[in-house]
This record gives structure tokens, C-alpha cells and sequence, in this order.
């Protein structure tokens, strides 16, 4: 993936600063950043956990021993910090799943800085840029552009005393962004539900869960069983076991985590997964790919794995290393349903 160093080139830190980070701790200028402020503060406020602990991991290195920093998910942030703490703030766009995200960070930023904190905001123009400066420019009373490079460019505001502040706790609740197909079914998850094959006594994982449609399905069926849901996304995690609570569903629980990986001493009859296809923007396949290696490791003999994917995405080279059948067992022009079995 290109990265740009825009934010390299146009972020004023003091050594001292309290910097947030706005949902994009996989920027490569955040470790940059933290060797600026040795004697300040970073808080990131992130929403996915993978690419909170690879962060976590560089900054733990020799060169940050002394440094401080620390995550708050993003969806909560209002709920547990308070406002006006914060110098410096930086989003970059391409990190954000949707347009929700970018408001919402907006919002927290508006929030977390002090009178005269600088909110700096990175993106391409057909990501949507030029919009968010349009909003940056009425929350904040001003913006700048401070720099443009192929097709990239950095906008900047000033908070002020007039700033209009992000609103606090139950207010930022209800601002929460928006999961994929806004919280609803969508076409795909429901080609997969209509083929699934679920079994009463069925232990059952559910990777990439997000709002947690599928797994709570499964575990409808699978009473004598139980269903084990995960997701990177902090947000969907929390939705998924609002889900569950909601429906009075003991026989399942909800993890944070990226695919199958802290699970790898439990094994399953039934690996579900609607895995997502973009990373910062980029359409890429190895997320699924990844699940796809993970869930034929995490396999009980005569297991099944169901995934539904666009029909575009060529997933079946890799469904047959893994598996001894493949099959679709559902579709349609737009989408797929293959089946895996050892």
C-alpha cells in the first residue's frame, strides 16, 4: 500500500504536545510523531484492534521505552476522556470505512482539543477531502490547506473558544458510526443465512462478525451448541454483543479479534465469514484469504466452512489448498456462497 508523508512534512509538534489520533494508528507518520513529542502524551483513538496492536508493538520498542501512550476505542471516547486536553489532533481519511467515521472523528476533535489546538486531516479528493474541509470550516470557523501531492492533500483548523464542541457521553453514544449496510442484512449476509446448513449440537465461529447477524443465527439453531463471534472493529464487537444481550442468546459470545488467531487451541464444526475486502481504502483480498487458511486449521474433522464474497473476488484458488470439496452453494451476479469441507 502507497502511503504518503504529507503529515511528515506539515505537523507542528512540541515536544510536549498531547496528540490523538483519529482512527488511523496504521499511519506510518504515528511512530514518526511519538519520537517528537518526547515528553508529551499519545492517545490513540482507535477503532481496530489489529491496527492499534501493531502501534502498540513499535511503540513498546527500545527507542519509546520512556514514551507515553495509550488507546481508547474510538467509538468512546467522550465517555471516558474529558474535553479540551489535547494540542494537536490528526485523522487520515483513508483509514475511516465510510463517511460517518469522518464526522464523527471531526466531532471528537472539536471535543478534545484545547483553544488553539490544531486539528490536521489527510486525504484524497475522490476519498472525499474537499467535503470534510467544508465541514472543518463550519465546525471550527476556519481551515487551511497547508500542502498538495499527487492527489493528496493536508487541511488544518484551529479550535477556538467558539469552536462548537463535540457533545459528551450519551450524546456521542448515539453518534456512533454507522456499521457496514447500516446496521441492516445485507444482500450477501442473507444469500449466506438462506444456505446455511446449521446443526442443533454445532460449535461455531463466526470471523469478521460485525454487527453480529450471522452468529446470533447460528446460535438461534445450534441450541445444544455454541457460537463464538469476533471482529477487529471495537464498534462491531459492541454491537454484536448488544445483539445477543438484546435476544437473550447465552450460547454465545463476542471477542475482540483479528480472525481466528487468539483461538488457535479450540477447534469447531462450523467456521462462518463475510469478510471484509478493503484495508485503508484498498481492495485487497488477503483478509479473506487469511481467514480462509485460518478456518481449514480451526476445523473439526468433517467440519464446514461457509463464506459469501462478491463474485468479482477470485477466492477459490485458495478455498482449494485448504479444503479437500469446494462448492457454491449459492448465487447470483452480484454474489457467492462457497462451501468448504476437508
Amino acid at each position: 500500500m502507497l502511503h504518503s508523508s504529507l503529515f511528515n512534512d506539515t505537523v507542528q509538534l512540541a515536544i510536549d504536545d498531547r496528540l490523538l489520533v483519529l482512527n488511523s494508528a496504521a499511519d506510518p507518520f504515528v511512530p514518526v510523531a511519538a519520537q517528537r513529542i518526547p515528553a508529551g502524551e499519545l492517545v490513540l483513538a482507535e477503532d481496530n484492534i489489529a491496527a492499534l496492536h501493531n502501534t502498540q508493538k513499535i511503540l513498546r520498542s527500545d527507542r519509546f521505552k520512556t514514551f507515553r501512550a495509550r488507546h481508547v476505542p474510538f467509538h468512546e471516547y467522550t465517555v471516558y476522556e474529558p474535553p479540551a486536553t489535547c494540542n494537536v489532533a490528526l485523522m487520515n481519511i483513508l483509514y475511516q470505512p465510510a463517511n460517518a467515521w469522518m464526522q464523527h472523528g471531526l466531532q471528537l476533535a472539536a471535543y478534545a482539543l484545547k483553544p488553539g489546538g490544531r486539528l490536521y486531516v489527510q486525504g484524497a479528493k475522490d476519498r472525499g477531502i474537499l467535503s470534510l474541509a467544508k465541514h472543518m470550516q463550519i465546525l471550527f470557523g476556519n481551515v487551511e490547506t497547508l500542502e498538495i501531492s499527487k492527489g493528496e492533500r493536508v487541511v488544518c483548523s484551529f479550535a477556538s473558544p467558539e469552536t462548537k464542541q463535540g457533545a459528551r457521553s450519551e450524546d456521542a453514544i448515539n453518534r456512533v458510526p454507522t456499521l457496514f449496510a447500516s446496521g441492516k442484512i445485507d444482500e450477501g449476509t442473507r444469500m449466506l443465512l438462506e444456505a446455511l446448513e446449521v446443526r442443533v449440537t454445532d460449535v461455531a465461529l463466526d470471523m469478521g462478525c460485525g454487527a453480529g447477524f450471522i452468529g446470533a443465527y447460528i446460535a438461534r439453531r445450534a441450541t445444544k451448541g455454541q457460537v463464538t463471534m469476533v471482529d477487529a472493529s471495537l464498534v462491531a464487537v459492541d454491537a454484536a454483543r448488544h445483539l445477543i444481550e438484546q435476544e437473550g442468546l447465552t450460547n454465545a459470545q463476542v471477542l475482540p479479534g483479528d480472525g481466528a488467531q487468539e483461538l488457535i487451541e479450540q477447534r469447531f464444526d462450523l467456521v462462518v465469514t463475510n469478510p471484509p475486502f478493503h484495508v485503508g481504502g484498498i481492495q485487497t483480498t488477503e483478509i479473506a484469504e487469511r481467514f480462509i487458511r485460518e478456518a481449514a486449521q480451526e476445523l473439526r474433522p468433517h467440519g464446514r466452512f461457509y463464506l459469501v464474497a462478491n463474485r468479482f473476488l477470485k477466492y477459490e484458488p485458495t478455498m482449494r489448498e485448504c479444503f479437500k470439496i469446494v462448492e457454491e452453494v449459492a448465487g447470483n451476479r452480484s454474489f457467492k456462497v462457497l462451501k468448504g469441507m476437508k
